[in-house]
């Protein structure tokens, strides 16, 4: 049934569970009608990333009452697959995270529900690595990823350290409708929850197990310690975020000895000052650091987003200027990286497997391929990757070797179910002192590939759609295309149209539309389920970098005129 914003509205101000201060902002927007309509005509929906929204007051907002009726949610589902559940809460740095985290926490207290927090920021990947290394049988994460700083967001974990996929997450936001009043949310004081043993801090012990598993992925240690490591040299922004100490502390213990910290970006800070955004997809993210690098002479750059789990490499380029690597760039080269010291060691199983998402070139499944492995490909987000690795582990049939998306996410070893921007940096630092170490730049080895496997390039268009009306807007975006799908563009014909909301390959249903074209080339339109955008993917196979440019621009005009007449 559709509320009403008005009522809903009015509802929380007379409730006597709503703190002054939140009816105080409540009443400062008293007769805006629209503002009243965009914070309570929904309640937050969970999307490829669980909650996520813009802080503030009202059912489709970030609030400690939008995160208390979550959490009594996720508990009602825990205590229904366990008699004894636990729970592992992590958070960034951004405003409010860490209010979140203890709310969350004192809420599953009161259920009874033993609850281990970390006293600070950590990486979301550590999370994951804690719920798995703790045998818990959940975790949450406050993050709102490399959202502005306006945003917050919430993220559920299973017991295999991976986010909920869609039939779990249906079930707990299920659990989440049946909470229909604040009151029906339980809580504990931090002290009262603290006295009866429901909640745990986590210390220095548990932030090294995990930079030791992390070093432990290395894959030419010997030549680390053998001197390029500290031949190489890095410049490292986690911008404001989580990455800071443990990105420094692998690289430190695995062999990195010249590594610098952008010092205007190195501290938390949820405001995220320095940037437009906090995004190591965009160049401008880079600014300082690419400063920094030209100065000191640096080889690499790596960044990192507030909740370190994304990864973002700068590299010289054939005119010696710092280029930032596309995600599916960074991918194949570690890709390539990784398959070909596993082949040489002879350490390559015969079961190898490497796995993508649908919206991730296929550069690196190429590649992957010519090393004798298989390629499997998952929705997007690292929720379907972390669900294919734990159906691997337990039937034995595939050794996974790497997962990455095309969205700047990477992972190798079996200890998290998350993309992990510290094994990430390790990864592509490690490849950069190998090849430096041969003569080469990472750049050399980029161009390297194209001669081998084709020039491939990508781009993301997207754009933003907010509120009620965007919404609207997305949705009648998909059904034109859906509904008349185009039998060419730009000259090229379009040969096949996948529709995803059908489940198609196997893989449950999601509303995303790819169009494969007739010279090799692809486009995928996909509702972001975490921002309010539509992003739209163009992937083409050039014989040349110039040939390629020009194809992919004509594809992407070509397509995004009609998004935007649409939008």
């Amino acid at each position: 049934m559709a509320k009403n914003p008005q009522q809903v509205y009015e509802a929380w101000l007379s409730d006597p569970n709503v703190d002054e201060k939140t009816k105080e902002e409540l009443r400062e927007i008293a007769g805006q009608t629209g503002e009243i309509e965009d914070r309570f005509y929904r309640d937050l929906e969970f999307g490829t990333g669980g909650l996520r929204g813009v802080m503030g007051a009202g059912t489709n907002r970030m609030n400690r009452y939008v995160i208390g009726k979550a959490t009594q949610g996720f508990a009602n589902f825990l205590l229904g697959q366990s008699a004894t559940p636990s729970v592992v809460i992590a958070h960034d740095s951004r405003n409010n995270s860490d209010v979140y985290s203890l709310e969350a926490a004192c809420v599953l207290a009161a259920n009874g529900i033993r609850t281990y927090l970390f006293r600070s920021l950590r990486p979301t990947p550590q999370l994951s690595f804690a719920v798995r290394d703790l045998r818990a049988t959940g975790g949450i994460v406050v993050t709102a990823s490399h959202n502005p700083p306006e945003y917050n967001g919430y993220k559920v974990y299973g017991a295999d350290g991976g986010q909920l996929v869609p039939h779990d997450a249906e079930q707990v936001i299920g659990y989440i409708r049946d909470v229909e009043s604040f009151d029906q949310v339980k809580r504990l004081t931090q002290a009262e929850a603290e006295g009866q043993g429901l909640i745990r801090w986590l210390g220095d012990a548990e932030d090294q197990r995990f930079v030791d598993t992390v070093v432990a992925q290395s894959v030419r240690p010997d030549v680390l310690q053998g001197g390029a490591g500290a031949d190489l040299g890095v410049v490292f922004t986690p911008l404001h975020g989580a990455g800071n100490v443990p990105i420094r502390n692998v690289l430190a213990q695995a062999g990195f000895a010249n590594v610098r910290v952008v010092p205007e970006q190195e501290q938390p800070n949820g405001l995220f000052p320095t940037v437009k955004s906090p995004n190591p997809e965009e160049q401008e993210a880079f600014t300082l650091a690419i400063k920094l690098a030209n100065e000191t002479g640096a080889d690499i750059i790596v960044g990192t987003d507030p909740d370190c789990d994304r990864m973002g490499a700068v590299v010289k380029n054939d005119k010696g200027e710092f280029v930032v690597l596309t995600g599916n760039q960074s991918g194949a080269l570690m890709v390539n990286y990784l398959l070909s010291n596993l082949r040489a060691q002879d350490k390559l199983p015969a079961n190898g497997a490497v796995i993508k998402t649908i919206v991730t070139s296929e550069m690196g499944a190429d590649i992957a391929a010519s090393y004798g492995c298989e390629v499997f490909s998952t929705l997007t987000g690292f929720k379907y990757i972390g669900e294919l690795m734990s159906k691997f582990e337990a039937t034995g049939s595939h050794s996974f070797l790497f997962g990455y998306e095309e969205s700047y996410g990477y992972l190798t070893g079996m200890y998290a179910r998350d993309k992990d921007a510290v094994v990430a940096s390790l990864l592509i630092c490690e490849a950069a002192a190998f090849y430096k170490s041969q003569g080469k730049t990472l750049y050399e080895v980029l161009l390297e590939l194209y001669e081998q496997y084709g020039t491939y390039l990508e781009k993301l268009e997207s754009r933003t759609l907010k509120g009620k009306n965007g919404v609207e807007q997305i949705g009648a975006i998909m059904n034109d295309w859906r509904s008349n799908p185009p039998a060419e563009l730009g000259g090229v014909a379009v040969t096949r149209v996948l529709d995803y909301s059908k489940g198609l390959d196997g893989l449950p249903a999601e509303n995303v539309l790819k169009f494969m074209l007739a010279d090799g080339s692809w486009f995928c339109l996909r509702p972001s389920g975490t921002e309010p955008k539509i992003k739209v993917y163009f992937a083409v196979r050039g014989t040349s970098l110039d040939n390629a440019k020009v194809a992919l621009g004509q594809l992407s005009k070509a397509v995004m005129a009609r998004v935007d007449s649409l939008a």
